[in-house]
């Protein structure tokens, strides 16, 4: 669109939606994998592992990629994310907390792996939801005992980063288990970042990547943010001699990124240069609470429209990270990270002219819910009230889904067979 094309709450959601599906677009797996692919192996087998929601199209991606060469393995994804394979088995469980195929697929990678010699050749496929996709227990620990791990983590606003600790010293996979248990087999890790900060040890906790955190700083998390554990899961922090691989202790092992939340980002702003829009990358590993978040986001948009600061509109505001929602027993609510940003960023320009936003999850999923996220208008606070809603009432009651969708203006995409964190994306005329 020409730089002086007026903007019109059509061509701003237009826009916005372009964007979005371009950071997607722009971290699919049969689009990227290939050129990040080792040498073919010369000997030996070719086994593949892996887990997340990327996993079976990452799988069907190498097999496309690589018709001669034998492969076998089992790599494990989330329900409705499976695709056709024709040589690696794909086994689907529950995301964000594990259930029993968690555990049995974890089991399987653990078994794909072991009795290895040095000419094999293993190949992980990580991508975001490896976590709660891979849930061995370690041992005195049941699946039980992880999925209630898991729901505190969840409900008490633990980053991902802290989430990850805590969960390396529950498994048997996370935190480099699974490249120990692969030794002395080559491993080569090819992931797609959902992290702040890009970090593999976080990355779906980091099975084929020496972990550095401890014991010791798993309890304080845990003391920290007041979770309460069962008497088995206490004592398994409690003990110091299983300690995870250690940095310099897989030396057998290398890790390649394929895709990221910045290349995402790096992707929108040339969309956005197309539209006609300046672009302003904000940051790709943004924390903290979302609401907050939108208030923060909302005085930069309020800047650029009012003074040309720090770039002159029609701009676009794009930054990446994953936000967090503390929630309550009191309102346990409806709603994922993005919308609540949303509500937060609507509630804080109180009906602003001239700035549309939008934000949502790449993997097509905030919260909870079937839902990626959702598109802010100048207008989105008058036609809750029409609708009988009240923002403020719906943030405080985590209700942001309930909110958007009442106004029609959700985002669902379905499963997007990839996932490089939340995208959010401002733009202000």
């Amino acid at each position: 669109m020409p730089q002086d094309t007026p903007w019109t709450d059509t061509t701003a959601r237009a826009a916005l939606r372009a964007l979005f599906d371009t950071a997607v677009a722009a971290a699919d797996p049969r689009a990227v994998l290939a050129r990040h692919l080792p040498p073919k192996p010369a000997s030996g087998r070719c086994i593949v592992v892996g887990g997340g929601k990327s996993a079976a199209v990452m799988a069907a991606a190498l097999e496309d990629a690589w018709p001669d060469v034998p492969l076998e393995g089992t790599v494990v994804t989330r329900y409705g994310h499976a695709v056709p394979t024709r040589r690696i088995e794909v086994i689907e469980a529950s995301h964000p907390v594990p259930d029993a195929n968690s555990e049995r697929g974890a089991r399987r990678l653990l078994e794909r792996v072991r009795g290895l010699g040095v000419d094999d050749l293993v190949i992980a496929l990580m991508s975001g939801g490896a976590s709660a996709l891979l849930a061995a227990p370690a041992a005195g620990l049941t699946l039980a005992d992880k999925q209630a791990v898991n729901r505190a983590l969840l409900a008490c606003g633990a980053t991902i980063s802290e989430m990850n600790t805590v969960r390396k010293h529950l498994s048997a996979i996370k935190g480099g288990r699974l490249a120990a248990a692969a030794a002395p087999a080559r491993v080569v890790t090819l992931a797609i970042s959902d992290v702040p900060g890009d970090d593999p040890g976080v990355i779906g906790s980091g099975p084929t990547v020496p972990d550095a955190t401890t014991f010791a700083e798993a309890r304080a998390l845990v003391a920290r943010h007041g979770i309460t554990l069962s008497p088995q899961v206490a004592a398994r922090l409690a003990r110091d001699d299983d300690e995870t691989p250690k940095p310099g202790s897989l030396p057998h092992t290398e890790f390649r990124m394929i895709a990221t939340p910045m290349m995402a980002l790096y992707a929108m702003a040339a969309k956005a240069r197309e539209l006609g829009l300046a672009p302003l990358i904000l940051g790709d590993a943004l924390e903290g609470e979302a609401s907050q978040m939108g208030i923060v986001m909302a005085g930069i948009a309020r800047s650029v429209r009012a003074h040309g600061h720090p770039l002159r509109p029609p701009a676009v505001l794009l930054s990446g990270g994953e936000t967090t929602v503390t929630m309550s027993a009191a309102a346990p609510g409806k709603g994922g990270r993005n919308t609540t940003f949303l509500l937060g960023l609507a509630i804080a320009l109180d009906g602003a002219p001239g700035i549309w936003a939008t934000a949502g999850d790449t993997d097509g999923i905030d919260g909870m819910d079937e839902i990626a996220g959702a598109l802010m208008t100048p207008d989105t606070l008058r036609r809750a009230r029409e609708n009988g809603l009240d923002a403020r009432a719906c943030l405080a009651a985590h209700d942001s889904h309930g909110f958007f969708g009442a106004v029609g203006d959700l985002i669902v995409t379905g499963p997007t067979l990839t996932n490089v964190n939340d995208i959010r994306a401002i733009i202000v005329s």
